[in-house]
Formats: structure tokens, sequence, C-alpha cells
């Protein structure tokens, strides 16, 4: 059997990258500036995030209807909130997922991640894509919108907010600086890039 690095080498050798939808412009960035026209992106809902224990489900859907028809399909989720549920099932089904538990750590690099949390497991962490869509993953589904004395409860716990950013965007850092206020933390910004994102797409390249 072939390794994929040799299937990779086929002209018409393709890649199906089953991601979830908070990773899509992330990815899309990626394969624009690597030219990697070989791969194809199929996202699932972002939504899916309020509900991680249907990812699974979603997931297997997808690989079950796709495989076949793609030389590697590479599941771009990490854990996500799925409990090792979403890992057993990739191993059962024979593809690769991102390693990590969260975009968080990926982005931010899975070791590097790791050694922070030392300093940093009172943080609540935002991507680029939570920036932008901070009220519909956020603020609104736990319900401070209707009930902003929730905050205390929710929060009591955290002292800071740390926006992981995937790009140099001052439009961004305002919106993240904004979101640590209303929850009331303090607020720091780390710049990751693309972090293990780019390096376990460049695999499949």
């Amino acid at each position: 059997m072939r390794s994929v690095h040799e299937k990779m080498q086929d002209s018409d050798a393709r890649v199906l990258l089953l991601a979830c939808g908070a990773l899509a412009k992330e990815i899309l960035t990626l394969l624009e500036i690597n030219n990697w026209n070989h791969m194809e992106l199929r996202c699932l809902p972002a939504q899916l995030h309020l509900t991680p224990e249907k990812i699974p489900a979603a997931v297997e859907e997808v690989v079950l209807t796709s495989k076949g028809r793609y030389d590697e399909i590479f599941v771009v989720y990490a854990d996500c909130g799925t409990g090792g549920a979403l890992q057993s099932l990739c191993e059962k089904l024979g593809v690769r997922m991102v390693p990590g538990p969260h975009c968080y750590s990926f982005f931010d690099g899975n070791e590097a991640f790791l050694k922070a949390q030392e300093t940093e497991f009172t943080s609540f962490f935002l991507t680029d894509f939570l920036v932008r869509q901070f009220d519909a993953f956020v603020w609104r589904p736990m319900g401070l919108d209707r009930h902003p004395e929730l905050r205390d409860v929710l929060f009591g716990n955290y002292t800071a907010l740390v926006y992981l950013a995937q790009t140099d965007s001052p439009e961004l850092d305002e919106l993240a600086q904004a979101a640590a206020k209303r929850l009331g933390l303090a607020y720091s910004r780390r710049f990751t890039g693309y972090g293990d994102l780019a390096t376990e797409l460049s695999v499949l390249a």
C-alpha cells in the first residue's frame, strides 16, 4: 500500500479536508498561499461547537460518504470537547485528525499552549474567528445578552482574556479588547499565526 506522500505525487491525487467551519478562513488562506490545489475543503457548521457531542456523528457521515473518492481524508478538528470520542472514531475509520484538545491549542502550538497553562489556567481564549463571532458564539449562547448578571457566575473564576491572533489586524485587536472589557477581564494578545494547523496540512502537500 502506498504512503500518503507517495499518493500525493500523482497529479490527480486528491485530499479532502473535513473541517470545522470556524477554521474555514484560515484553511482557505493556507491553501491559497501555498498553492495546495489538490486539497478540497468541506466544512461542517461551526455551531456544532455548541453541542460537541454531535461532532463525531457529523464527521462520520461525511467520511463514510466520501471514502473512495479521495486519496486521503484529513479531519481538521482537534478533540473540541468530544471527550476523546472524535479521536476514537477517526482511528476506527482510518483517518487522521489534528492533534490537540482544541483550536486554541494547535494555533498556539500544542507544546507551547500546554506550557503556558502553568500560568494561564484562569484565562479565557479567543481566536480570530471567535473575536469576529463573539456575540454569536459566546455572548448570546451563554445568555449574557438577556441576563448580564450571569457574567459573575460564568466568568468569576477567570482573570484574563487572551486573544490568540492568527492575523495582524488592528480591527480584531480592538474587538477583542472590547470583549475583554464586557467580560470584566484583563486583556492580552499573542500572535500565533496558523501554528500547528499549517504544519499538519503541509504534511499532505
